[in-house]
């Protein structure tokens, strides 16, 4: 755990959920496949399927960003087919693979609640699937909101967080995440923001400005034991 600054308590956990919460790539990986195969069958794609690497490295990307990585020579047509490719087979794919969380992640969850901390998530994928794998591996109840990019058609992480905070009256939150989408999302909105270093997607940089970083999910129980409480203001009587 590296903390940069001292931290204070938080009100709210605002989570990312690929590569923060979810281990995304026991589902993502058969998926990929599958869609591809699927895009050949449907003659909408010729040839190998891309490096898996390129479908990896943009994650926690908005999915128009993603297509246009994974898929540059293919026009709006072929990266809308693999929306919907893309939640089929994630929503299937979560009955038959065994995905995974990232170790730790329920029972921090729940330690954090107990606590008294406010859960939430910010995910730039899509509705149905960011749902279904909270609701999948047993952690949805914990949550007080889970926004999707996919649900509210944010045009960035920031506006995501943006519109939770303001929804939900929060002032004080921690963003917690693996990309700098996130770390933005957290700056922007004049939150603190921990930095997971342990998914190892992002590319170099990717949490610079980070407040604290993470190498595994359960360093949060500590780091928010160690935090400062919020100063009480006396008002004048």
């Amino acid at each position: 755990m590296d903390t940069t600054t001292r931290l204070i308590k938080p009100d709210a956990m605002i989570f990312d959920m690929d590569g923060t919460l979810f281990k995304t790539e026991t589902l993502l990986i058969p998926v990929y496949h599958r869609l591809f195969d699927q895009l050949r069958k449907e003659n909408l794609y010729a040839g190998e399927t891309p490096p898996e690497e390129r479908i990896l490295s943009g994650l926690g990307m908005l999915l128009d960003d993603i297509w246009k990585r994974v898929l540059p020579d293919h026009d709006v047509t072929v990266h809308r087919r693999a929306d919907e490719l893309l939640l089929e087979f994630e929503l299937i794919g979560l009955k038959e693979y065994a995905t995974e969380l990232y170790p730790r992640v329920a029972e921090t969850l729940e330690q954090l609640k107990k606590r008294g901390v406010r859960l939430f998530v910010a995910s730039n994928g899509l509705e149905h699937y960011v749902k279904e794998v909270a609701n999948t591996h047993g952690i949805f109840p914990l949550f007080e909101g889970i926004y999707s990019a996919g649900e509210y058609q944010t045009a960035s992480k920031v506006d995501l967080v943006r519109l939770l905070l303001d929804n939900h009256d929060v002032t004080s939150a921690w963003m917690i995440g693996d990309r700098s989408s996130d770390v933005e999302a957290g700056k922007e909105n004049g939150q603190t923001v921990i930095g997971c270093a342990y998914a190892g997607f992002g590319q170099g940089q990717e949490l610079s400005g980070s407040d604290a970083l993470i190498s595994s999910f359960d360093e949060l129980i500590s780091l928010y034991d160690q935090a400062a409480e919020v100063p009480k203001v006396n008002n004048p009587g």
